[in-house]
């Protein structure tokens, strides 16, 4: 059984359903484009790819955030399709195009992805978790991740990201037995990449599912819900101690089941999910989330205005405060620590 030491911060508290007196605050890609170090630092590592495969540089990356802002967490620099990657598939990142796959469309395009490299291909990332761990402040946890199984699913199927995510739905459809393989073996890997983060030192996981809100209420349940629960019960075998995050984005009416059922211990919500919601699953589960990116970047009085908003209904329960989805990479730098000042101030 792994026994991660646990900093004594804000964010492990609210996880635990502790009160704290303000709310921890952390962002999604609070290291990216928005911030010039890091487009340095983008450009000296070649690909997207190679910077993730990249211990040194992605840590550096990670750490950027916090040295400008009194962030509550760092996330270790990554990417969801590493996950692909470690099982074989072609993955690679074009510029003004995002992720490009070679699409896994059939019975011998699954047959070709193999997890016997899988650790080789994590090992850079256990690496980038332990350079960082060893340079935060004692109370600051590293979050480690990965993408849920469908979300990930639907990047290899498709080849891409999509609006719709149709080729994976229709493969869900029309060949099960093919897609359920698929989803099976993205559980097994997901998992022992998660525990090999916490191997490393990370002390709190969160489990993208990105494209949760695609899936009507039948499929939400077998290709979210199904492995998501499976993910976390692997892990919780290892470490139970280590919170998890569940980010079912969209998935807004049935966050509450996924919330119940996969054994989570807080949620995360996107933009789309109502405040008032969130206080109602509140009173079940610590919420995570959900300013609007968009009204990050746009900043002003309307920024300031929804950020007392959010406080003074989620603010006196268990409580992270984030965004309801990754930082635009526009966003003005003073935004986001205007932003980060007022959270800490808790103002409502």
């Amino acid at each position: 059984m792994l026994r991660v030491p646990r900093p004594d911060g804000l964010l492990l508290r609210a996880l635990a359903g502790k009160p704290n007196d303000r709310p921890p605050v952390w962002l999604m890609r609070q290291a990216g484009r928005y911030l010039p170090e890091y487009r340095e630092v983008r450009a000296k590592a070649g690909s997207f790819l190679d910077l993730c495969r990249n211990p040194a540089l992605a840590a550096e990356v990670t750490l950027q955030p916090l040295r400008r802002f009194e962030l509550d967490a760092a996330i270790v620099f990554s990417d969801i399709l590493i996950v692909p990657y470690a099982l074989g598939q072609k993955v690679e990142f074009v510029e003004g195009e995002g992720p490009k796959l070679d699409p896994v469309s059939d019975g011998k395009a699954m047959a070709r992805l193999n997890a016997s490299r899988a650790d080789e291909a994590f090992a850079p990332v256990y690496e980038t978790v332990a350079r960082v761990v060893a340079e935060l402040p004692e109370a600051v946890p590293l979050i480690g991740f990965c993408g849920a199984p469908w979300t990930v699913a639907t990047y290899m199927v498709e080849g891409s990201g999509s609006k719709d995510q149709a080729a994976s739905r229709l493969m869900a459809y029309r060949e099960p037995e093919i897609f359920q393989a698929l989803i099976d073996l993205l559980v097994a890997v997901s998992a022992d990449y998660l525990l090999g983060q916490i191997k490393a030192g990370a002390s709190v996981l969160q489990i993208f599912d990105s494209w949760a809100g695609s899936l009507p209420e039948d499929q939400f349940e077998r290709w979210c819900i199904a492995p998501t629960k499976q993910i976390v019960a692997r892990v919780k075998k290892e470490a139970p101690e280590i919170p998890v995050i569940g980010f079912p984005r969209g998935a807004d009416l049935l966050a509450e089941r996924y919330a119940r059922e996969t054994g989570i211990d807080a949620i995360g919500c996107g933009t789309s999910m109502p405040v008032g919601w969130m206080q109602r699953l509140q009173m079940h589960i610590p919420v995570q989330g959900n300013l609007d990116p968009l009204l990050l970047l746009a900043g002003g009085p309307a920024l300031d205005t929804r950020t007392r908003e959010i406080i003074a209904i989620l603010g006196s329960g268990p409580f992270v405060f984030n965004l309801g989805h990754g930082i635009h990479p526009d966003t003005p730098i003073d935004h986001v620590a205007r932003l980060v000042t007022q959270v800490k101030s808790g103002a409502p």
